[in-house]
């Protein structure tokens, strides 16, 4: 099988909600939700990529010695070969295709990025499913995953958080910008307090997804969290917000090092992940692209997927001169305005 293959594929069996469309920028499935679109006007999803292949540019550097690039990264204890990771996604029936449910999503994900050295971030819904069939396939796979909770009740969060801590995974999340979403129910906005109390629940990293604001990512750092994401839900919780591309390099200034910082939105090439740690980010979350590679090819259409993306880093990095992630800096892009 080859990534051109996994695409046809997932184009037969995504019709008529993902066109599967070369330059997947939100466009052509706007306003479809349930779907792959962004919410209202599709304004933010669009802005994602829009502003990160418009305006954040690379600079060429190549008066240098030949070098391999080293890709890795390590997060919560452990050491990944890249810093990119699935982001969640769920209710997948309804909003992609019911040719896969909640459990076989997650199985195809978890393995395929397992394949390439990182782990997928299992999602959830409205639906006990939503929970039970990732937090299934996270057991099955000796817990290679980090399985994101929706904002319920706290009850209900410490719950499921005893489970999802018997699956023994590495960390777990919340993206609490679901209370946007138009299709979202039995979920509450969470408070700073709320985050102290959801901290203070486990031993386990937890990472809080849904900021798109310095003064919320300090609010955030200070509640105990191991980490964020920046992250506008891929444009489908508010219309007309700014891209997380273009709020990064704030919160990045606002918090220092003192948490780790991860970023979804517009991801969708080894050149994007380069732009998105050169603005400030510790890793990113690619969502849509590894929906269309799971329904497209299972695992395998996860890994190549995966596989183009790290091919298309080590050359950026060969080509700015960056021989570690960590040398991936400011200095590397330019920002036009």
């Amino acid at each position: 099988m080859t990534y051109e293959e996994v695409l046809q594929q997932a184009k037969e069996v995504l019709s008529p909600k993902c066109k599967v469309c070369p330059n997947c920028n939100g466009r052509a499935c706007a306003g479809i939700m349930p779907g792959p679109g962004g919410k209202g006007t599709a304004a933010t999803a669009k802005r994602n990529s829009d502003y990160l292949a418009e305006y954040v540019k690379l600079e060429q550097r190549v008066m240098h010695a030949s070098f391999e690039p080293d890709c890795t990264i390590s997060l919560f204890g452990e050491v990944y070969r890249l810093p990119v990771f699935a982001a969640p996604i769920g209710m997948v029936a309804q909003n992609w295709s019911d040719a896969m449910n909640e459990y076989r999503y997650a199985q195809a994900v978890i393995q395929g990025l397992e394949a390439s050295g990182s782990l997928a971030f299992t999602g959830g819904g409205v639906y006990d499913e939503c929970f039970d069939g990732p937090l299934q396939a996270l057991q099955e796979n000796n817990g290679r995953g980090i399985p994101t909770l929706k904002p319920w009740s706290l009850d209900l969060v410490e719950k499921r958080l005893r489970m999802v801590e018997d699956a023994k995974v590495p960390a777990f999340a919340m993206d609490i910008d679901t209370a946007g979403l138009p299709h979202a129910a039995g979920v509450t906005f969470k408070t700073q307090q709320d985050l102290r109390k959801i901290v203070d629940m486990s031993g386990l990293p937890f990472i809080v997804k849904g900021i798109m604001t310095a003064e919320e990512a300090v609010a955030a750092a200070d509640a105990g969290v191991y980490g964020i994401v920046v992250s506008n839900h891929g444009g489908r919780v508010m219309d007309s917000g700014l891209s997380t591309a273009e709020v990064l390099p704030e919160i990045r200034r606002a918090i220092g090092k003192c948490i780790k910082i991860l970023v979804d939105g517009g991801i969708r090439t080894g050149l994007d992940v380069f732009k998105m740690l050169a603005l400030g980010a510790d890793a990113v979350l690619i969502g849509r692209p590894y929906s269309i590679a799971a329904y497209g090819g299972g695992s395998e259409g996860v890994r190549l997927y995966t596989e183009k993306v790290y091919a298309e880093l080590v050359d950026t990095m060969k080509m700015t001169g960056c021989c570690t992630i960590e040398e991936i800096q400011g200095k590397h892009i330019r920002i036009l305005k």
